[in-house]
């Protein structure tokens, strides 16, 4: 039984723990032996702590005999993206930046899953900052797609979409600033939920653009996914953006086949490679037979969310990054002389080129004389871009477009040309630059690569998204596929 805990989800493992059949400690033994075998071909953990995980799974091991288990995730490993702090693991955020640091507290999310019996499972590789849409900018190592190991995982939470295709961890975190949960779930063939904005505390994620930051669940199921998201919604008073306690109540599900579902005119156009097309347009006919209402909805203002996104984020970038100067804490030059000279070789010294191109850029348009012609009207376009996917979501329940335009690309494809890797995020973006929930569900193959259709819904409606992802689900095959590797 052993050698199949890693084919198993997240809910199955919780029943076996639960049973007495199965003990956190064999569970995790078995995947650390997976670890040792598959993770550096793979490259999705930058950091593994075993003694760690085996003393926490011996002390869920003996709360669950004691009669105190804590609910569905007792005992179940949830490896963590590397940019949200767990107290005496590395935060580096992939980034040499931070190589050394090591986080002297728990995220809130790190400690609704200790609260929740859930085993912190190492640490997950990424693009630096979270800027990337490839896991290619990590200064640490490369992450590679499972199903083809020549083709990037998707970004920046590349190591959290790998992990789960390989077979690593039955459950992950990621951070989702513009697709980066949802653009590598579709591309390796998993799940990947961003919460509506304030849903769950940013408080101990490391910033790259506050206002639009979320952290997400990420799963090989609809079902594993909706066990995470439960355990780590919660208030939280660190974090002045997320919804008190009186705030947060979810909109029902209702029933998933009397779903009103749009198809925004022009989206299947928009570059979009035939395989993909395909399939997302299989997935539609499967709603419209299953008894949804289908029907086409206008956002005029769509093609305006990838640049409008660029300036307000690498603005809020700028602004955030301007904290690692070599003084208090972070990469400090030893080749500098003057408190200037230090600071400037610092950033010059632990900086990748894709960082300090969107600081550069950041910066500028916040300077004096271009933050009006750029910044203040890219917070207007914001505006317009929300106003119209809220308009649009008051006549349906859910949006469907593809997640990505095309399937995974070679390693190193698109390395020199950052705004085709830009493009990566078109149809993820807007649901960031509204607050918006949105879920990346597996619909099926190009060739061997994944493929995934994208669902954004009103602010709170997660379990709709859910429901209507269920449903696919359970007529098609793509629950819990992982890699063969």
């Amino acid at each position: 039984m052993a050698d199949a805990l890693h084919t198993l989800s997240a809910a199955e493992l919780g029943r076996r723990l639960a049973a007495g059949s199965l003990t956190s400690r064999d569970l995790c033994e078995a995947l650390i032996a997976r670890y040792q075998v598959i993770n550096d071909k793979v490259g999705a953990f930058t950091h593994l702590d075993q003694a760690d995980v085996l003393a926490q799974a011996a002390a869920s091991d003996v709360r669950r005999k004691a009669g105190q288990g804590r609910g569905p995730l007792e005992g179940i490993p949830v490896a963590i993206k590397d940019n949200i702090a767990v107290k005496g693991q590395p935060l580096t955020c992939s980034s040499k930046m931070l190589a050394s640091l090591v986080s002297p507290y728990d995220s809130h999310v790190a400690e609704r899953l200790r609260a929740a019996g859930a085993i912190l499972y190492g640490r997950l590789n990424m693009d630096e900052f979270a800027m990337g849409s490839s896991t290619e900018n990590s200064a640490i190592r490369k992450t590679f797609n499972p199903w083809d190991l020549a083709r990037i995982p998707g970004g920046s939470s590349g190591g959290s979409a790998a992990a789960l295709a390989a077979g690593l961890v039955p459950l992950s975190l990621g951070s989702d600033t513009g697709g980066s949960i949802r653009q590598p779930a579709s591309h390796c063939g998993v799940v990947g939920l961003k919460p509506t904005y304030g849903l769950i505390s940013r408080f101990g994620l490391v910033a790259f653009a506050s206002s639009l930051d979320q952290i997400g669940p990420m799963a090989r199921s609809i079902e594993d996914c909706e066990l995470l998201l439960n355990a780590l919604a919660s208030a939280d008073a660190r974090d002045m953006t997320c919804f008190g306690p009186s705030d947060r109540a979810l909109t029902p599900a209702g029933d998933a086949k009397k779903l009103r579902i749009g198809i925004p005119k022009g989206f299947l156009g928009k570059g979009v490679a035939p395989e993909v097309a395909a399939a997302v347009n299989a997935a539609i006919e499967f709603y419209r037979a299953q008894g949804c209402a289908i029907s086409e909805v206008e956002l005029p203002s769509a093609d305006l969310a990838v640049p409008t996104y660029y300036v307000v984020a690498t603005a809020e970038a700028s602004s955030n990054l301007g904290r690692y100067d070599g003084v208090r804490y972070g990469h400090r030059s030893a080749s500098a002389g003057t408190p200037v000279e230090m600071m400037t070789a610092s950033r010059s010294e632990g900086f990748g080129p894709e960082v300090k191109r969107r600081i550069l850029l950041g910066t500028f348009v916040l300077s004096a004389g271009y933050a009006d012609a750029y910044y203040v009207r890219a917070l207007r376009a914001r505006a317009k871009i929300r106003a119209e996917y809220l308009a649009a979501l008051a006549g349906v329940d859910v949006l469907l477009t593809p997640t990505v335009p095309t399937p995974a690309f070679k390693v190193g494809e698109k390395a020199s040309d950052p705004l085709q890797l830009y493009l990566e995020d078109i149809f993820t973006i807007p649901a960031n630059l509204a607050g918006l929930p949105a879920i990346s569900v597996p619909c099926g193959k190009s060739g061997h690569l994944p493929v995934g259709f994208h669902l954004v819904g009103a602010p709170l409606s997660e379990a709709k998204l859910l429901a209507a992802g269920r449903l696919f689900e359970a007529a098609h095959g793509f629950a819990h596929q992982q890699a063969t590797l």
